[in-house]
C-alpha cells in the first residue's frame, strides 16, 4: 500500500515513515503543507494519505475538499491535535475515512491500514 504523509511537522513525518515502513507500507512522499499536499496527492496517487489537520498554509479540511473528487480514489486518515467534534464531523463529512487525535496510538494506526489493507 502506498502512502502520501502530511505533516507540518517533521519529528511527526519521520516518526510515521519509520512507523509505517517498519509494518510494510511504502512511503512515496511526505508533504510539509497543503498546496505541497495537494500537488503531490494528484501526481503520485497514493493509496492511503494520513492528512494533519493544522498546515502552515491551509487546513487539513481544505486540503481533503480540493483533492476529493470522482477520480480520486486515496483513502484519507486525519492525524490531528484538534479533536473537537465539530472538526472530526466535518472531516468525515468530506471524505476522511478515519480521524486520529495526537497522540495517537500507533497500534490503533496500523491496524486502520491493515483493514484498508484488505480492501485493496
Amino acid at each position: 500500500m502506498r502512502v502520501l504523509i502530511v505533516d507540518d511537522s517533521t519529528y511527526i513525518r519521520s516518526s510515521l515513515r519509520s512507523l509505517l515502513t517498519e509494518n510494510g507500507y511504502e512511503v512515496i512522499g511526505e508533504a510539509k503543507n497543503g498546496e505541497m499536499a495537494i500537488d503531490l496527492a494528484l501526481d503520485l496517487k497514493p493509496d492511503v494519505i494520513t492528512l494533519d489537520n493544522i498546515l502552515p498554509d491551509m487546513t487539513g479540511l481544505d486540503v481533503l475538499k480540493t483533492i476529493n473528487t470522482d477520480d480520486f480514489t486515496a483513502k484519507v486518515i486525519m492525524i490531528s491535535a484538534v479533536g473537537q467534534l465539530s472538526a472530526i464531523v466535518d472531516a468525515k463529512e468530506n471524505g476522511a475515512l478515519h480521524y486520529l487525535v495526537k497522540p495517537f496510538n500507533n497500534t490503533e494506526l496500523i491496524g486502520i491500514l491493515k483493514e484498508l489493507d484488505e480492501q485493496f
